[in-house]
């Protein structure tokens, strides 16, 4: 690795990284991504009504006619005294120094602990003998950068007040806060540096997510990265843990401008109890975050000021130009997908839970699928909602919170999200009333894709530590609005790895011009834009498991029934939810099946709670001709999807990528 540790936690780099970086890569001149726009989409919301940041706060807040006068200026004055934590003595702050200092530069700004605004800690920080400056020292260290290194929520909410505009408190105590102009992710914009190592062992090419940039790309950002952060009086520091498995969890260090973001990151990665932060030492990955500071466009690779880079081999990464917080969590998913894998875990984008009995259940689904719903079930514990491993061992949760939709978000459909929005919450780019500070999750002013970050703790049933035995059951969701696909079927190993390679739902157009077709969206290994190697090694990662586990394979359709969106109707919740309890019963194993035609999958005659005659899909069709028209439609989609696939081979005699095709549609 180009990273080395210390025993006293220091962590340093070698400018001579920056001296043999490789060879760089001609690339066109504004040249377009290599990557698929089928598989890695930009998500990233439609732009919103607002030219200037002053107009954006201002759909933050909607204004209503207050009870009682209000007085101008007035506001909740907060306390002037600067947080304080206790952390791990001078060896973090050298730890933290290293990490801040650039590369190419002796020496960086000096580091101490607590806010700027506390005069009372600058007076204490030990004076540096006067001496004459060497002639490659800058003004940078002269001066001084506070760190805040792992502040509680309440401290984290005090410095987001004082210092982040569009920053308040909502009426149930959560902190309502603005990502900025990118309210989504920015998939276009993620980078890979390709080198010996990652050229050979990561996906490159159509289809895949990752996006190639060179060392000498990634150290220019990195550098303007760090120059950003060191211009400023302080920054946040979190150093967190990945990964509720104790024999195989990573250290995180994650630098960032905005108390936002460090809330944020305190909430999604699992926090350490004071005696680990106190031995954290060196991280395994350090993010920096200068979201606020864009890339240069001029710099090999870029096409916008907007750059999320992943250095796999100094196991770092930059954010420039976008301050959605979404980036650092799926980022480092991504990490995850590859560090995993190394150590022959499975890293799994899916919700998981478990029963009384310990019986754990997989859930993979697109948006839309019904896996946060489905995955949530008062009846069982909650492992996680979002990104898992599978080893030796058993199931564990990569994360210790959840990253929740917000939009229609209702107290009746979602009662434990509703209930963990409360104080240590991050709400993004939600609007609320300006007197009440009650949040209208229906409204889009600033974006769709609103959300909710908080710890795992905040859902009731919530299963501390976020681990579980080996999974009995693997459920793949997809949302069928062609109305072809059954409600249930069982599948055996090579259908489970077809059907999780394609990582199939549909979308439904709109109605704006009466009824459009359905769209066809398939995303490998139900995570296309997270995932590093290629799907296929996922998936015989997944079948080897199922296999020595005994665990079973089931494609559930929570879309359509008795004809497409528009003539059909939606499969009603009641009746997945039986399905699921009867996958979770187990009764289904022991149900009489029958196989459909084309894609040759084993339907159940019978369900108790759900009427047989949706079980088949043909059944519920009154025009047959059309049904078995869009069946073949559906196949057509499935085999042109699986056609990126066809030729990698897994094992030597490619014998098994042979299976994974069988089980495909045949017509």
């Amino acid at each position: 690795m180009a990273g080395n540790g210390n025993t006293d936690g220091e962590f340093s780099f070698s400018a001579a990284a920056a001296r043999d970086a490789l060879p760089r890569i001609t690339t066109e001149k504004g040249a377009k991504s290599t990557t698929s726009s089928d598989v890695c989409h930009d998500d990233t919301a439609s732009r919103g009504n607002f030219q200037t940041i002053d107009q954006l706060h201002s759909l933050q807040k909607k204004r209503s006619a207050p009870t009682t006068p209000l007085k101008e200026g007035g506001g909740v004055v907060m306390g002037t005294s600067g947080p304080t934590t206790p952390v791990s003595g001078e060896s973090m702050l050298q730890s933290v120094s290293a990490s801040l200092a650039s590369l190419t530069r002796e020496t960086g700004p000096k580091v101490i602990r607590g806010d700027p605004t506390s005069a009372a800690k600058v007076a204490h920080v030990p004076q540096t003998p006067t001496s004459v400056p060497a002639a490659d020292v800058s003004d940078s260290s002269l001066k001084f950068t506070h760190v805040l290194h792992n502040l509680s929520p309440a401290e984290l909410y005090e410095q987001a007040i004082k210092y982040e505009k569009g920053s308040f408190v909502t009426s149930t105590g959560a902190l309502a806060t603005l990502s900025g102009a990118k309210t989504g992710r920015s998939p276009k914009d993620k980078r890979v540096v390709k080198d010996e190592t990652t050229a050979s062992e990561l996906w490159w090419g159509k289809g895949s997510p990752n996006i190639e940039m060179d060392e000498q790309s990634f150290l220019v950002n990195r550098e303007r990265a760090v120059d950003y952060l060191n211009s400023l009086d302080k920054v946040f520091v979190n150093d967190q843990y990945l990964n509720w498995d104790p024999e195989n969890k990573i250290k995180v260090r994650i630098v960032s401008a905005r108390a936002y973001h460090s809330l944020f990151m305190h909430n999604m990665c699992i926090r350490p109890t004071p005696e680990e932060l106190e031995n954290f030492g060196t991280p395994d990955f350090t993010i920096y975050n200068a979201g606020k500071f864009p890339c240069n466009r001029f710099t090999h690779y870029m096409t916008s000021s907007t750059s999320v880079d992943i250095n796999l081999g100094r196991r770092e990464m930059v954010i420039l130009g976008t301050q959605y917080a979404g980036e650092m969590k799926k980022g480092l998913f991504g990490v995850m997908h590859y560090l995993m894998p190394k150590r022959k875990i499975l890293s799994l984008h899916s919700g998981c839970n478990m029963g009384k009995d310990g019986d754990v259940a997989l859930f993979f689904g697109l948006s839309g699928t019904g896996k946060t719903t489905l995955s949530t079930d008062h009846n069982r514990y909650l492992i996680g909602d979002d990104e898992h491993c599978w080893s030796e061992s058993g199931v564990s949760n990569i994360e210790g919170g959840c990253y929740a939709k917000c939009i229609d978000l209702s107290r009746e459909k979602e009662p434990d999200i509703w209930n963990a929005i409360k104080f240590g919450t991050v709400l993004e780019n939600v609007v609320f009333d300006e007197h009440t500070r009650e949040v209208d999750y229906t409204d889009k002013s600033v974006t769709e894709n609103t959300r909710a970050a908080y710890p795992i703790e905040y859902i009731p049933n919530s299963k501390i530590p976020c681990v579980g035995p080996h999974p009995k059951n693997v459920i793949l969701l997809a949302c069928d609005a062609f109305g072809v696909l059954p409600p249930i079927s069982k599948l055996d190993l090579a259908q489970t790895m077809y059907h999780f390679i394609s990582g199939y739902t549909a979308l439904v157009a709109g109605t704006e011009e009466g009824v459009k077709e359905p769209r066809a969206t398939f995303s490998a290994c139900f995570g296309a834009a997270f995932i590093m190697l290629h799907p296929t090694k996922y998936a015989a990662m997944l079948a080897e498991k199922m296999q020595a586990q005994g665990a079973t394979g089931w494609l559930v359709n929570t879309g359509w029934s008795g004809g497409s969106y528009g003539s059909g109707s939606r499969i009603k919740l009641a009746y997945t939810r039986k399905i699921i309890d009867a996958i979770h019963s187990g009764s289904l194993l022991n149900a009489t099946y029958q196989k459909t035609e084309i894609f040759g999958l084993e339907i159940p005659n019978e369900v108790e709670g759900v009427p047989s005659e949706i079980l088949e899909p043909m059944n519920a069709w009154e025009d047959k001709v059309a049904y078995k028209d869009t069946l073949l439609k559906l196949a057509g989609l499935f085999r042109n999807n699986f056609e990126t696939f066809t030729s990698h081979k897994i094992g030597e005699d490619g014998k098994l990528t042979e299976e994974i095709l069988a089980a495909g549609p045949n017509f």
